[in-house]
């Protein structure tokens, strides 16, 4: 059951990346042209039916993938990145810094994302993508700073470091040589683990008008947009919020086929 559910989740991550990319060249009509009658139905020239400007719902929903895979993947590398630098510090530091530290990953890990990217909307005076992916990668960074932290503590406390450590090696080379490949495996999991909520997040921010503007098609953005007419036009919420929680799964099966991976070459015999 878990290797059918890996397999479905990577076919939906790759499905969601060509569609993405596919976006790039080739939308079925523009994103701004008022190609059909308003809050039409699915027909031969709009398979997903039109808004209620009249604009191809199928166009903005290719459109939005792009952008959703580039804030989950944006905002997990730049959370990775000042999560495990910062995570990597606070596994050596000691005695004041180790508890400010701490304190400092509690209150991040406790402020809501979505204040903290209207704070850094406010300092850029405009919603954006890159506030968006700003504002998400931060938000996550304390999550995967106190992983890495625990993680990496419990590496230094072993054997080989200890070797290591009289063989004259420096910490930096220890860090790069043996630390990190060695917590690398539980933290890729959890990075992908992030980049699926960081989707969501994206979501709810373009929902409050956050994310990246018009003509940008977030697939929270377009929720918004429908949900005067869910009842008289459903396609609106429904192809945007399929895609969404499509994606979102996907992501997590990948995750939790990696684990299981990682987990079975942990425990194989050497």
């Amino acid at each position: 059951m878990k290797r059918l559910t890996y397999r479905l989740g990577l076919l939906g991550l790759g499905l969601t990346l060509a569609v993405a990319l596919l976006s790039l060249f080739w939308t079925p009509w523009p994103l701004d042209g008022m190609t059909g009658g308003r809050l039409a139905g699915p027909s031969a020239a709009h398979w997903a039916g039109t808004d209620r400007l009249g604009r191809d719902s199928l166009s903005q929903v290719m459109v939005g993938a792009r952008i959703a895979l580039t804030v989950g993947v944006g905002a997990a590398c730049l959370g990775g990145l000042i999560g495990t630098f910062v995570g990597v510090v606070a596994a050596f530091a000691q005695d004041w810094l180790e508890d400010t530290l701490a304190a400092a990953f509690d209150i991040l890990i406790a402020f809501p994302t979505l204040l903290l990217a209207m704070l850094i909307v406010a300092a850029s005076d405009e919603a954006s993508l890159s506030s968006a992916i700003l504002a998400i990668g931060i938000a996550m960074s304390a999550i995967i700073a106190r992983l890495v932290r625990v993680l990496a503590r419990r590496v230094l406390a072993l054997d080989f470091i200890t070797a290591a450590r009289c063989c004259g090696a420096s910490w930096p080379r220890i860090v790069l040589t043996h630390l990190l490949p060695n917590i690398a495996p539980t933290l890729l999991v959890a990075l992908a683990l992030q980049a699926g909520l960081a989707v969501i997040a994206e979501a709810s921010l373009s929902y409050l008008g956050l994310g990246a503007p018009p003509p940008n098609a977030s697939w929270g953005q377009l929720l918004y947009q429908a949900q005067a007419t869910v009842y008289t036009a459903p396609l609106g919420v429904l192809v945007p919020g399929a895609a969404l929680v499509a994606l979102v799964l996907a992501i997590n099966f990948v995750a939790d086929g990696l684990r299981d991976r990682l987990d079975a070459e942990a425990e194989a015999p050497r």
